[in-house]
């Protein structure tokens, strides 16, 4: 009698659910976040090895954007960092359909987006040797401009229309910078290195736009410093501790303060 109960039971808490992703519009109806506690904002960074702090062996830049934004509030910050090694705008899409992701997103007051370096892997000789200076890419560039659209409008529909701040940041380079890339690279492959970054950061601040997200310039305060080496890791194509910090504060400097939000109604 008890495990017939206990079947019964069992039975009725998996129709409840079924019946209730059944009737929601959307899944993000079923993964639409409890109240969070007043002034609590929630973070989730998605994107490639950038975001999940490869070869830094330090606190990467969404846990550093998350302390200076609850010190520069005083409310709590919760940081989710699903950023993932190797990742191209491809995998981003697939990952958003995926839990944890969809729940972290859909959950997430801010949405900091990293991506597109990976999707011109394939290439990197071509373009680091200078026997690429575009055409190569022409097809993996055409996908990216796709999926930055995708990428936001599947985060739209996870966040259900409710008000959400998205920061798309650029790249210093979608290859290796520096003296690494001065000793591995020609003189013509770090032209293209850096043409191929220029033009892969306007396709990123064009999605930004057509979205209303923000767009985030890495690249300039990069460029622009005394010594770019000394923001990358030995590799030459990761941040290291001082790159990272330098990546959150330009994201605290793009967020608006106090907090506000702006998102499409209805996803």
């Amino acid at each position: 009698m008890i495990q017939t109960l206990r079947r019964l039971a069992i039975g009725l808490v998996v129709l409840a659910i079924v019946t209730a992703i059944s009737s929601a519009d959307t899944i993000s109806e079923v993964l639409r976040p409890q109240p969070q506690a007043a002034g609590q904002v929630r973070v989730v960074a998605l994107g490639d090895s950038v975001t999940s702090g490869h070869n830094c062996n330090c606190s990467a830049f969404p846990q550093m954007y998350g302390d200076l934004l609850h010190d520069r509030s005083g409310g709590s910050v919760i940081v989710n960092n699903l950023g993932v090694a190797g990742i191209d705008s491809n995998g981003l899409l697939q990952l958003l359909n995926q839990s944890p992701a969809e729940q972290a997103t859909a959950a997430a007051d801010v949405v900091l987006i990293t991506i597109g370096a990976n999707d011109f892997g394939d290439h990197h000789d071509d373009v680091t040797s200078g026997q690429c200076t575009g055409d190569c890419v022409s097809d993996e560039f055409e996908q990216l401009q796709a999926n930055l659209g995708k990428i936001l409008e599947r985060i739209h529909v996870l966040r259900a229309g409710l008000p959400t701040t998205i920061l798309m940041t650029g790249y210093w380079n979608v290859f290796k910078d520096g003296d690494v890339a001065e000793r591995q690279y020609t003189p013509s492959g770090r032209i293209a290195s850096d043409q191929l970054t220029v033009r892969t950061n306007a396709a990123i601040a064009a999605a930004a736009r057509a979205d209303d997200a923000t767009y985030v310039d890495i690249y300039t305060p990069f460029e622009d410093s005394s010594d770019i080496t000394g923001l990358l890791a030995a590799d030459g194509d990761h941040p290291d501790a001082a790159g990272h910090a330098l990546i959150a504060r330009t994201l605290l400097a793009a967020t608006p303060n106090p907090l506000t939000t702006s998102a499409r109604q209805g996803g």
